[in-house]
């Protein structure tokens, strides 16, 4: 039997607590409106919480971030959302090393003029066009932040930005990563390191709008830092003022629709039958998921709607959790992050699940020698992981069921993919390999599972121009009372959700614009 309050308790409800989700609520908190933020799993924060096994703790979304200083545009918004209780800290001069074949190894650090460098010594007689693409990079960032603002504004404004500034937007956000880089670059070497960096986003170079590259890889120019204290760290920050404002926060409570009444919406309906009412609906679990499982059957043939469910979710990941015990920082690990690409082709990073498929791109990570707090404890505990970029063809038949009939066989993949994850990183970091005291598995499965996202996209949808431009993404949906917010508003990664969910709350009240200036 639903459970009906008597009035409307809250301002607004908000359905999820990833970044975004907990953004577009502060916010709206900090302006003095009751929210009510509800998350399914059992810990509050999305893809920016953590877990522990055996002593040790990982994050398990959040790997870097770029503008997050005090004086750097998300860095700003953070302190303001918070009041200064979320610290990021540096993780020093180089944040990334890329490794190719034949033995190239690229270090790319801050500031951006450095990074430059490094690629004029690696290929000197590109330099030219390296400028070249620099410039192409930051002209494509500001046309991804043109069409983010955009999505928050209501008509006749949106309509005039765009025309004002439609040349920028056609020119950068309507040609994949690739199709740029062929255009400006004519070493193919050269070309694929400058595109290796897309998994940061989740789009191949030959798919992804360039404006999304620009973007991501703009923000990362000026240096990348970590949360201090890990990225559960957001949510203690964030937490608090949305209940100092009245509000509440309420993990496992997964929503099971959302709730109309004479063509608005009006409340939220959860899974155990408890009915909330607002005036003001937020959906942060993201925009196919909210369309695909949170309205009503007999709506589904708007075109908003059936725009937002023609797009495809983003890749999925595997992601091997290791914990060390001795001192790593001696042995090779390092704070920077390690993209290793067994062959020049970029566009050949995602595993379909062959048993003799080869990993082409593996990301490693050693995240708690980012974190300046963290505690080793007497027997110096440190942790990393190894994620593999998948489709989720890998493990569709282990889906909706299926690993509970064939328990044998999907334990059998499962221990496939951590032993060869287990072996490459060995084979990378041989001097590490001792160190080892524990790891575990986590699969596109799990990440379906914990987070709601279709088919494990931990991105949203897919980074395509046509997503990019697409109209039904804006925060302000054609169903009134209606705003989705995060990735999907703006883009993929934590600054990207981050920035969709100001322009959602931005949308709701207009207030908050001066925030982001």
């Amino acid at each position: 039997m639903a459970t009906k309050p008597s009035a409307t308790e809250f301002d607004v409800i908000v359905i999820g607590s990833g970044i975004g989700g907990m953004t577009t609520a502060t916010a709206l908190s900090r302006m003095d409106h009751k929210v009510l933020l509800l998350e399914q799993a059992q810990v509050i924060g999305g893809l920016t919480h953590s877990f522990s096994r055996n002593g040790f703790c990982w994050d398990v979304g959040l790997h870097y971030c770029g503008l997050f200083g005090h004086d750097q545009f998300a860095g700003r918004i953070l302190d303001w959302l918070s009041g200064g209780t979320i610290k990021f800290h540096s993780i020093g001069t180089l944040y990334d090393v890329l490794h190719f074949p034949e033995g190239l190894d690229i270090s790319v650090g801050r500031p951006a003029e450095a990074y430059k460098m490094e690629l004029k010594d690696q290929f000197p007689g590109n330099a030219a066009e390296i400028d070249a693409y620099f410039e192409a990079l930051q002209s494509a960032e500001e046309a991804a932040y043109m069409v983010g603002t955009e999505r928050s504004l209501p008509e006749p404004f949106r309509s005039a930005h765009r025309w004002w500034n439609k040349s920028k937007i056609q020119r950068w956000a309507c040609r994949t990563t690739g199709e740029v880089i062929d255009e400006l670059i004519s070493n193919p070497k050269l070309a694929s390191v400058l595109s290796a960096q897309w998994g940061t986003y989740g789009g191949k170079p030959n798919e992804a709008s360039f404006a999304f590259h620009g973007m991501v890889m703009g923000h990362y120019l000026e240096g990348a830092a970590y949360p201090v204290g890990g990225a559960a760290s957001i949510a203690k920050g964030l937490v608090p003022v949305i209940e100092m404002a009245g509000g509440s926060v309420r993990a496992g409570t997964p929503v099971r629709e959302i709730l109309l009444e004479n063509g608005k919406a009006v409340g939220v309906r959860t899974q155990s039958g408890e009915e909330f009412n607002a005036p003001t609906i937020v959906s942060a679990i993201g925009a196919g998921e909210t369309v695909g499982r949170l309205l009503p059957e007999e709506i589904r043939q708007q075109p908003w709607i059936e725009e937002i469910a023609s797009f495809k979710p983003s890749v999925c990941h595997f992601d091997l959790y290791l914990g060390f015990e001795g001192d790593i920082a001696k042995h090779g690990a390092t704070r920077a992050n390690h993209w290793f690409y067994e062959s020049w082709d970029t566009n050949d990073g995602i595993w379909a699940g062959g048993d003799n498929e080869p990993f082409s791109m593996v990301f490693v990570s050693f995240s708690s020698l980012k974190n300046p707090v963290h505690n080793p404890g007497p027997t110096n505990k440190q942790t990393g992981d190894v994620m593999l970029l998948a489709d989720w063809s890998s493990v569709a038949k282990f889906a909706d069921g299926g690993s509970d009939e064939h328990p044998d066989e999907w334990s059998a993949f499962k221990q496939s993919v951590e032993s060869r994850l287990l072996k490459f990183f060995k084979d990378k970091f041989p001097d590490l390999s001792p160190y080892i005291a524990f790891h575990e598995l986590g699969t596109p499965l799990a990440t379906a599972f914990f987070t709601g996202h279709n088919k494990g996209g931990f991105y949203g949808v897919e980074t395509t121009p046509r997503r990019l431009l697409s109209d039904a993404l804006n925060a302000r949906t054609p169903l009134p009372g209606l705003f989705l917010t995060g990735q999907d508003v703006m883009s993929p990664g934590i600054a990207g959700a981050l920035a969709g969910g100001m322009f959602s709350a931005a949308a709701i009240d207009p207030r908050i614009y001066q925030k982001l200036k």
